[in-house]
């Protein structure tokens, strides 16, 4: 570890240590950048909007339906829907279950602990027994099996928990966007500043979770549970889909014996700020689904960038890919300064040391991430 100066970092960078320091953030400041973010962070709102509301139906109407064939509608069939859906004129619902799976593998340590409790035992099987009250089949398949529904059961509350916390997000970027369109919101620290005063108001908000069956309410997730928002939604979040993930079928190997990926799950790095934005646009890649719904949804100002480019619109995905992970080390910035130590601008030694180590200890993980390109 680097020890602290107050001129400067031997660390590789040391730059952006210095930048974040000095009032900063992850990504440089200027004005491309700053147009960037703004404008896919609004797409972005607006799919998230989408995103969420899915993820709640299903945790909420979709509770151990076992064939959901209709849970990408909310509830709406029609033949219209049916029709835009199958010639993929829809929001892709699918890449927010693939990130519901990411924080769902790589885990939420206080969501997990509780779900591992006799208290969420006990009212999962409620539940349970409740839903399958008349299906014989499903009965006679908990009592051969008794840990299958009760881990679907499990799996509901993570489609729940990352609706609620998308449910925040969302506003929180359209609101950004029209600050933006109002002039008060004029370089990325301005950005990172309205990031932050939003996940440090919505901290503490409770993480709850209900199903009503047959009229009768089931509480998976009560208020006593002790979960909220920032450490139980937000950082596990950033954990697992911006950090780690896992690889994408068809572009990394699943060779173990070959040592293409780490045994140990703490060490995947394939999350948002890794991810090589060249393979989007191909089939079988997860981003390349988010960057098709926010494509649908540029502000004007976005799109005419995109299209002054080289390739303009044949590479446009992959053009939106590199301004949404900009947007994400914004995003990582927030949440780094909102967790440091001590106040970044704090003038004790002891306390700059200590946020100085702290800073250090964040660009080691990110040395491999898309970071450097972007300074």
């Amino acid at each position: 570890m680097v020890m602290y100066d107050q001129k400067g970092s031997s660390h590789p960078l040391g730059k952006v240590i210095l930048r974040m320091e000095a009032g900063g953030a992850l990504l440089p400041d200027g004005s491309d950048n700053l147009m960037e973010v703004v404008g896919v962070l609004k797409s972005y709102g607006v799919v998230l909007d989408a995103y969420w509301r899915n993820l709640l139906y299903i945790a909420d109407r979709q509770f151990l339906v076992f064939f959901p064939f209709f849970k990408y509608f909310n509830g709406k069939v029609s033949l219209p829907k049916l029709l835009d859906h199958w010639a993929h004129q829809r929001i892709n619902y699918e890449f927010s279950e693939y990130c519901m799976k990411a924080m769902l593998w790589h885990g939420a340590a206080k969501l997990d602990a509780y779900l591992d409790s006799p208290a969420f035992a006990e009212r999962a099987e409620r539940a349970i027994r409740a839903k399958i009250k008349f299906n014989p089949a499903a009965g006679l398949l908990h009592r051969i099996f008794p840990d299958f529904l009760p881990e679907w059961a499990r799996q509901s509350c993570y489609y729940s928990v990352l609706g609620q916390f998308w449910r925040v997000m969302s506003p929180m970027f359209l609101i950004l966007s029209d600050r933006y369109d109002r002039g008060e919101i004029r370089s990325i620290p301005d950005v990172v500043a309205h990031i932050k005063d939003g996940l440090v108001e919505a901290a503490n908000l409770p993480l709850t979770y209900a199903v009503d069956i047959r009229g009768e309410h089931y509480e998976l997730i009560p208020a006593e549970a002790g979960l909220h928002f920032l450490m139980d939604a937000a950082v596990p979040y950033v954990e697992a889909v911006f950090f780690r993930s896992f690889p994408f079928m068809g572009t990394v190997s699943y060779n173990a014996q070959a040592g293409q990926i780490s045994e140990n799950q703490a060490d995947f790095n394939y999350g948002a700020l890794y991810a090589d934005p060249l393979p989007i646009g191909g089939s079988g890649i997860p981003p390349t689904l988010l960057m098709q719904d926010m494509k649908q949804h540029l502000p004007k100002y976005l799109r005419e960038y995109y299209l002054g480019s080289l390739r303009g619109e044949e590479d446009m995905r992959v053009q939106i890919c590199v301004s949404f992970q900009k947007s994400m080390f914004c995003v990582t910035t927030a949440a780094m300064l909102g967790l440091a130590p001590y106040p970044i601008d704090t003038d004790g030694p002891d306390q700059q040391r200590a946020n100085r180590a702290y800073l250090e200890n964040w660009m080691d993980r990110l040395m491999h991430s898309r970071l450097p390109a972007f300074n």
